[in-house]
């Protein structure tokens, strides 16, 4: 389930995208679900996202990203640093094997519609 800060009732989900459409699509249809929604433009920002807060409860991150790693390092990374968040990663390019995919991680094909990825958001917050 996702965690809830007690002054926010709604879940925070950090979205990782670095095309900046593709991002804005994303984070509007995830606020739209009821969830806060942060941004990131690369893994290295959304490390540092999640080392400044606390209360991030899910992380929808594409795989193909610039910097210092791809989706799914940091997807590993999240999975070990912060155990209790969630995982979303989605991709145009690659279909990654399901041992590819941290524990509790899923994957979510581009191009995606509005409605499959909001009740993938809806479904880990049950």
């Amino acid at each position: 389930m996702l965690s809830k800060n007690k002054n926010n009732p709604r879940p925070v989900v950090l979205v990782v995208e670095d095309e900046y459409l593709v991002r804005l699509y994303a984070a509007d249809v995830i606020d739209q679900a009821g969830f806060d929604v942060i941004q990131a433009n690369n893994a290295d920002e959304a490390m540092e996202v999640l080392q400044e807060r606390g209360d991030i409860a899910l992380v929808f991150t594409d795989i193909d990203m610039p910097g210092s790693m791809d989706g799914l390092k940091l997807a590993a990374a999240v999975r070990d640093r912060w155990p209790p968040i969630e995982l979303i990663l989605t991709s145009g390019k690659y279909n990654p094997d399901d041992d590819c995919i941290p524990d509790r991680g899923h994957f979510l094909p581009k191009p995606y519609h509005a409605n499959s990825l909001a009740n993938a958001v809806r479904h880990l917050a049950a």
